[in-house]
């Protein structure tokens, strides 16, 4: 397929940033990017006994404490994002979060073949995908911060 001449580039962006270059836009995507970790958070917390019972089966302990730190940082750093309040630290912290959590628990590389290590290995590329998208809004805030 052959690129857009400049003038149809032009008109196309023209069309749909009203939409997509609206605040309301910028603010669903971060809210669809934050989704999971506010949903985590939640369930955490208004079942502190399956957080802890998950700190349990990771190994980590004190998992009372370790439960409550994941609850304040899902949650801390989510609204963090959603509030634009240091938003590029909350970015970075759910990144950094994602990555440790993802290389613990979704090792797809010591699973045998098979199914369980085809959708281990899905979802872990697909928290990467995560990971890119906090490091572009920890990225784009930063830049928007500085001009």
């Amino acid at each position: 397929m052959p690129a857009p001449d400049a003038a149809t580039d032009h008109a196309l962006t023209a069309a749909v940033r009203p939409i997509f270059g609206s605040r309301a836009a910028r603010f669903v995507a971060y809210l669809a990017l934050c989704a999971a970790y506010l949903q985590g958070g939640l369930v955490k917390l208004t079942d502190f006994s399956g957080a802890i019972d998950e700190m349990n089966h990771f190994g980590l302990s004190p998992a009372p404490l370790f439960a409550g730190a994941v609850i304040v940082l899902e949650l801390g750093a989510s609204l963090m994002i959603l509030t634009g309040r240091l938003r590029w630290l909350g970015a970075l912290a759910l990144a950094g979060f994602t990555v440790l959590a993802t290389g613990m628990a979704l090792r797809f590389w010591e699973l045998p073949a098979g199914q369980a290590r085809f959708m281990a290995a899905n979802s872990f590329f697909e928290h990467v995908g995560l990971v890119g998208g906090f490091l572009l809004v920890a990225w784009l805030d930063l830049r928007d911060r500085r001009a």
